[in-house]
């Protein structure tokens, strides 16, 4: 037989979508399992550029105070194309609580959030353990799921599931739930350098030759992270010319570092590839079960987005679902469960569907490649550049939904204990 956890609410994935939703209900005395296949939080290059609006949710849960010394600001930002700048902008300069981005690998992020956490009764976090399968009652509604950990096969019974597994969700694959995934025309070839000399280390720089483009994001410590633009597929064509076709394209994006990266990436396997597309899913839950972050709608890299719309979905399906469970006191709590799941998606979905014009728009934009688009381009980022209105309206669209909705419609975010 296999062993039984049970619980309130059980979350499959430990990233910041799950582990910040998990904190969020421990703090509402809501019991929460989560679910986490890897043994330790040593990712890199996922999700590690913070929006302002999730620096100030951070800021606001006391997590942030506890990373702050693994934290690096991006107070500015610079697109040149052929070694002109188009366009710039100053972070400090819009009227905001918490006005920059921020660079936060994501294992001191996780570590903090499960920290607060493991300190909350009712929370449990299972590590080395994949979910298998969902366990459903006799009229199909998700009541928990099925794993396998490092001690055999054992099940979560939960009155919610939630999906927090990542742009790869295998909850949304077994949960059946449709979903329409878009590849994009290009992916990304992602590496780290030594920042140089001539660079702060605060500035989110985009160089665009051509239809080539390339990011680069200074973080901690005193690391450039490194992004350029491939053919879709194009990884391995690339990879046949050696490593100088790397090289190459940074000579052409940003010669500045072009020694420190010949020193330090000497091979492909110095790289990650991330595949870049996009996935709408038009119902994020079913009876039983719920999907947040890139389960639920997965965004490119562009901006960083990604994490910011996982961290706002985590603290707003938490504060749904413990009033749903709050409020059907000793009966069934599924019929409040469902509306707040349907809810849910109903707070999040517009603000995922602005983010996610916007990337697409900004990647059509990167990629043009006819002499008449290019300068068109060109002219639309020197005319926002040159406005601060419209500079100032768009960044509020990109940077700061959550921060401008405060001033009428303040965000219900869970107590912190006491001491903090």
């Amino acid at each position: 037989m296999a062993a039984a956890h049970r619980t309130q609410v059980c979350v499959v994935g430990g990233g910041p979508a799950g582990l910040t939703l998990a904190l969020e209900l421990a703090r509402r005395s809501v019991p929460v399992t989560v679910v986490e296949q890897s043994a330790r939080f040593d990712r890199s290059f996922r999700g590690e550029s913070i929006s302002p609006d999730s620096v100030w949710l951070l800021e606001r849960m006391g997590v942030l105070d506890k990373v702050r010394d693994q934290t690096l600001e991006t107070r500015h930002m610079e697109i040149t194309e052929n070694g002109r700048t188009v366009l710039s902008a100053d972070f400090s300069a819009f009227d905001q609580p918490s006005p920059y981005p921020m660079e936060l690998p994501q294992p001191p992020l996780l570590t903090a959030l499960t920290e607060e956490a493991s300190a909350l009764p009712g929370f449990e976090l299972v590590r080395r353990a994949a979910a298998t399968g969902l366990l459903h009652d006799a009229d199909g509604r998700v009541t928990g799921v099925r794993c396998t950990g490092h001690d055999g096969p054992f099940e979560v019974h939960a009155a919610l599931t939630v999906g927090a597994d990542g742009r790869f969700s295998k909850v949304r694959e077994m949960s059946g739930l449709p979903y329409e995934k878009t590849p994009l025309e290009r992916d990304f070839v992602w590496f780290k350098v030594p920042r140089p000399a001539a660079w702060d280390g605060h500035t989110y720089r985009v160089r665009i030759v051509g239809d080539r483009h390339g990011l680069f994001i200074p973080t901690v410590p005193d690391l450039v992270r490194v992004g350029f633009n491939i053919p879709k597929g194009g990884l391995r064509d690339m990879r046949k010319e050696g490593i100088s076709a790397l090289h190459a394209r940074i000579d052409e994006l940003a010669p500045e570092i072009a020694t420190g990266v010949r020193e330090a990436v000497t091979k492909w396997s110095d790289t990650s590839m991330l595949d870049i597309f996009t996935t709408v899913v038009p119902r994020w839950s079913c009876p039983g079960l719920a999907l947040l972050g890139d389960a639920a709608h997965t965004l490119t890299p562009v901006l960083g987005q990604g994490v910011n719309h996982a961290i706002t979905d985590a603290v707003v399906l938490a504060r749904l679902a413990s009033e749903a469970l709050a409020h059907s006191g000793a009966g069934t709590p599924h019929a409040a469960l469902d509306a707040a799941t349907k809810r849910f998606q109903q707070e999040r979905e517009a603000s995922v569907a602005v983010a996610r014009t916007l990337q697409l728009r900004q990647e059509r934009a990167f990629a043009l490649s006819g002499r008449l688009s290019r300068a068109l381009r060109r002219t639309v980022y020197r005319t926002v550049g040159s406005s601060t209105r419209a500079k100032g309206r768009i960044f509020a669209r990109i940077y700061y939904p959550l921060q401008e909705a405060e001033r009428t419609r303040p965000l219900d975010i869970a107590p912190l204990p006491s001491g903090l």
